[in-house]
C-alpha cells in the first residue's frame, strides 16, 4: 500500500486546512488516503464535511500533542 500523503496545515485557520486538503485530494489517485494535520478546531467539523461532499471516507480524527488534530480520510476508488 502506498504512503498517506499528508497535508500539515498546522498554524493555518480556517478555510486554509480544508482548501490544502482539497487541492491534496484533487491530485491524489484514487483509493489514496490523506492525512491532514491541523491546529485550527474548526478543521474538526470542515474537513469531514469536505470528505462527505467528494465521497471521501473519514478513517479517523485523532487529538495529538500539541494542539495537532490529525484527520484521516481516504478517497474513493
Amino acid at each position: 500500500m502506498a504512503e498517506p500523503i499528508v497535508v500539515d496545515a498546522r498554524g493555518h485557520h480556517c478555510p486554509v486546512p480544508t482548501l490544502k486538503l482539497r487541492k491534496a485530494h484533487e491530485a491524489a489517485p484514487a483509493g489514496a488516503e490523506l492525512v491532514l494535520l491541523a491546529t485550527d478546531p474548526m478543521a474538526r467539523i470542515d474537513a469531514p464535511h469536505f470528505a462527505g461532499q467528494v465521497g471521501a471516507a473519514v478513517l479517523d480524527v485523532t487529538d495529538l500533542d500539541g494542539g495537532v488534530i490529525r484527520i484521516r480520510i481516504q478517497k474513493a476508488p
